[in-house]
């Protein structure tokens, strides 16, 4: 027996067949089908599901004139109400109140539902069987049965084959008796424990009570099984011709705990095929394949073998690189743009020709002024009333004419 947590494959390439008629007897041995070995998909599971469920509900909906069975008329506008219907007459509370809208006490709901609601879903065939194939693939996985909640530790072997013996067992109590020899009561027990009453309005509607579900014993040849074995608390029966994913994955949860006739199980190959063959009954079918042969990536990566060409972890501490800004950093500049140096040379010489012209322009601008304060001076020399000056006979000749008009105003106002 292995209890291994891996979901990649079954740990034997051989399973036991056990006896109906014994218990801890085994009768032969049985080859895995390669259908137990695919790999497992739990989203495809899901998904498929869900749209799988959706196809047996049955259409409901309101009355069509549920919340419209009133007499009732807007009063307009002007009165400073609603223009919401309002019950006629009077005499009585409920003449005035509003009516028919889904926002009014006994009023239609918004949008009634339609019997002609899109009630089913349409899955892709091949999309089908893939999720059959990964919930065979997960019910042989001790560990997803224990996940799941089945009570499978005392069981002897995962996947558990019994002979063709099941098949013809038509009164429930030998059916029982089988179960308790394959050791699978604790999950029939643990099935009747879990009954109670199921929450909500459905306990009104002939669903009242919910239970765990328990073993799934698949069969290939009805020879009174159904009969024996439909009646036990949590037990369901299938065919393996007509395996049904409701039933393998209940609720989308992988890991049911089935219980196969040796018939049923050698009839897995022919039913969904081989790696080497295809299905001879599902066509343009082939078995999903493992993109990894091994799904343990984390033991591959720390092998002998990829450790040993993987380079050394490098010791210290990386200095986190600084980001420098371009446009004052020259260094990061010229990778970004190798050009710009010749640009940089171009902006200094013609710096230097605009520093040499201001010189020139300094040395003549001081032999301007000097020349103005030159000139300025000799201005100034002519104002002096002095003999050595160059405007001294015009000063003579000024005084002069000043003298003969200062006269000449003296005289006049003498004679008068």
């Amino acid at each position: 027996r292995h209890h291994s947590s891996s979901i990649e494959m079954a740990a034997r390439p051989v399973v036991s067949v056990y006896s109906s008629a014994e218990q801890d007897k085994t009768v032969g041995n049985a080859p895995v089908p390669d259908v137990l070995l695919a790999p497992i998909r739990q989203d495809i599971v899901h998904r498929v599901h869900t749209n799988m469920s959706k196809n047996k509900r049955q259409p409901w909906a309101v009355n069509a004139k549920a919340g419209m069975q009133q007499s009732a008329i807007s009063w307009g506008t002007g009165r400073a109400v609603s223009r919401i219907p309002r019950i006629c007459g009077g005499g009585t509370h409920r003449s005035g109140q509003g009516a028919f809208g889904n926002m009014c006490r006994g009023g239609r709901m918004f949008n009634p539902t339609k019997t002609w609601r899109k009630w089913t879903a349409k899955t892709n065939n091949n999309e089908r069987r893939v999720a059959v194939c990964s919930a065979l693939a997960a019910s042989s996985v001790p560990a997803l049965l224990m996940a799941r909640g089945h009570r499978v530790s005392n069981v002897n072997e995962v996947p558990l084959v019994v002979d063709n013996e099941i098949e013809s067992i038509t009164k429930t109590k030998e059916a029982l008796a089988l179960l308790k020899s394959i050791k699978a009561m604790d999950d029939i027990e643990h099935v009747k424990e879990s009954k109670k009453i199921r929450r909500g309005k459905g306990k009104m509607r002939n669903r009242r009570y919910v239970m765990r579900k328990g073993p799934l014993v698949v069969y290939a040849n009805n020879n009174g099984i159904e009969q024996s074995f439909r009646n036990i608390p949590g037990v369901e029966v299938a065919c393996v011709d007509r395996l049904n994913l409701l039933k393998l994955a209940p609720g989308g949860h992988l890991g049911r705990f089935v219980v196969w006739s040796q018939g049923a199980f050698e009839k897995l190959d022919a039913i969904f095929g081989s790696r080497d063959e295809a299905s001879a009954v599902k066509k343009n079918f082939t078995l999903p394949r493992s993109m990894m042969a091994n799904a343990d990536l984390a033991r591959i990566i720390n092998s002998d073998e990829i450790q040993s060409k993987v380079t050394a972890a490098k010791t210290g501490f990386a200095k986190p690189s600084r980001k420098r800004n371009a446009l004052r950093n020259l260094g990061t500049m010229l990778k970004l743009n190798p050009y710009i140096s010749e640009v940089r040379r171009a902006e200094i010489a013609r710096e230097g020709k605009k520093k040499a012209a201001p010189k020139v322009t300094k040395a003549i601008a001081k032999k301007a002024r000097a020349a103005k304060l030159a000139n300025r001076a000799k201005y100034r020399e002519t104002l002096r009333a002095t003999p050595e000056t160059p405007a001294a006979s015009f000063l003579d000749s000024y005084n002069k004419v000043r003298d003969t008009v200062v006269e000449q105003v003296e005289s006049t106002k003498k004679k008068k």
